[in-house]
């Protein structure tokens, strides 16, 4: 039982990690990046549908990404949903293809940037408290059930624990990592 629980919760703590990645790849560094798009929500044929399921992506050149829909006649509503983004890229198309050039980033909006890592960083390390909480709380309910020992309890806890201060440390090094990239020049 209680190896339910941690596996459960060891479980939620790698999908913690891989959405902070994830996430943090939509945050723009100085280089394009196929993923700084490829998830963007665009409202295709009545309903929001990933960028990448609407249109090719590549990325040519180092400030150059290049998006060629399946169907032309999409091209307006993907330049919206660009505009409309917090990329901060004023897209360009000749009929076929979107061109997007990123920019230098300024050392405004890399600090920007920043800020923006660390808020998201901070808000996954308050989702694995929550997880830390819950799958505690868990443990304490099958104690107060008898259906394990205080013993175990306490075992279960430091489990727990170490699962969640080594998820901690993982967050961190992926968040100074894009750090470092997006203060990049």
């Amino acid at each position: 039982m209680i190896n339910d629980v941690l596996r459960e919760f060891e479980a939620s703590m790698k999908k913690a990690t891989e959405a902070l990645k994830h996430n943090l790849a939509t945050i723009r560094t100085g280089r394009a990046s196929s993923g700084m798009v490829e998830h963007l929500q665009v409202e295709a044929y009545g309903v929001p549908m990933p960028l990448n399921q609407l249109a090719n992506i590549s990325v040519p050149e180092s400030r150059l990404i290049v998006i060629q829909p399946f169907d032309n006649g999409m091209i307006k509503v993907i330049e919206k949903a660009i505009q409309n983004s917090d990329l901060g890229i004023n897209p360009g198309n000749d009929g076929r293809v979107i061109r997007l050039a990123v920019p230098q980033l300024t050392e405004e909006r890399r600090r920007e940037m920043v800020k923006m890592v660390r808020h998201r960083l901070e808000e996954l390390k308050v989702s694995v408290r929550n997880q830390r909480r819950e799958s505690i709380d868990d443990l304490k309910q099958l104690e107060a059930e008898k259906l394990i020992s205080e013993d175990d309890l306490h075992r279960g806890q430091e489990r727990v624990q170490q699962l969640t201060d080594r998820t901690m440390k993982d967050l961190d090094q992926i968040g100074a990592d894009k750090e470092a990239e997006v203060l990049a020049v």
